[in-house]
């Protein structure tokens, strides 16, 4: 299918042009996104997706957000885009502003909205691979989701290099951070632990509701606490004493199949896992 694109109160063809060359997020990354997988036609965890936009606009500094329209164009982009959508993608801008890193004046500012609908494909598991970089957790935009992204398309670049497709970063301390576009949960002692949001990863819906539907079921999944999943711990992983799974809107719950050059087997907790979220999608599309 084609992208479906909504911006400025109206849909576009995927050939239009829709933003100034001056648009603050062109010229210096100043913007914000959230990703949604769509079931049957409607954007899933949507209100959770739009608070943490929100809480993401907020940390930037950009204006309130018009999240009742940003709500009415997504119906309008998905009911465009037909049965086959699998992904959407709310971004929002800095809108029109100086050549520079500074804005324009409050007053004058005007965010640009943009979402979009296409197709998205799944995996039941995934290959990773770890990279000498790492996150910042004590950056001004850590845990915001924001979209200067060109750190994780390098990351991305070298996992796609080695015949994976994800990259793991720790972040400055030496602890286990996150993919680059997942979170992690490390199935080690008989439980399922994710680093915490203090490491500079970000706070992933998936994971969120892991924590969540995985404590009403009884699973042992938690947040680790301080100094519990170092950046070694992915050598127990590589070596079959741990597990590793990765959670994200598109991968929603996904174990680890191999690590570098390293084949593994999923762990029991993290199968688990899998199925109990995978169920739990499936009762509720906006929990």
């Amino acid at each position: 299918m084609e992208h479906v694109i909504w911006v400025d109160g109206r849909l576009h063809g995927p050939d239009d042009r829709v933003l100034t060359a001056v648009d603050h997020g062109v010229t210096v990354g100043d913007g914000v996104f959230e990703t949604c997988a769509v079931y049957g036609g409607r954007a899933f965890a949507l209100t959770r997706h739009l608070a943490r936009l929100e809480r993401s606009a907020q940390g930037l500094g950009l204006p309130p957000l018009p999240v009742d329209a940003i709500r009415a164009a997504v119906d309008e982009t998905l009911a465009a885009a037909g049965p086959d959508a699998g992904r959407l993608r709310i971004t929002v801008t800095g809108g029109p502003g100086p050549m520079g890193s500074h804005r324009a004046a409050p007053d004058t500012q005007r965010p640009t909205v943009v979402v979009v609908a296409g197709p998205a494909a799944r995996a039941e598991t995934s290959r990773a691979v770890r990279v000498p970089w790492v996150r910042n957790e004590r950056s001004a935009v850590a845990g915001l989701k924001t979209t200067s992204y060109a750190e994780n398309v390098v990351a991305l670049a070298r996992a796609y290099a080695a015949g994976a497709d994800e990259a793991l970063l720790a972040n400055t301390r030496g602890d286990l951070c996150e993919g680059t576009g997942s979170n992690v949960f490390v199935e080690v002692g008989g439980e399922l632990l994710t680093p915490a949001l203090a490491t500079g990863c970000l706070a992933g819906i998936t994971r969120e509701l892991l924590l969540e539907w995985g404590a009403d079921a009884g699973l042992p999944v938690r947040e680790a606490t301080a100094d519990e999943l170092p950046w070694t711990v992915l050598d127990e992983v590589a070596a079959g004493r741990a597990h590793l799974t990765l959670s994200g809107s598109i991968r929603n719950v996904s174990p680890l199949v191999r690590l570098d050059d390293v084949d593994l087997a999923p762990g029991p907790l993290s199968l688990e896992a899998q199925r109990l979220f995978q169920a739990r999608v499936a009762d509720d599309v906006d929990p």
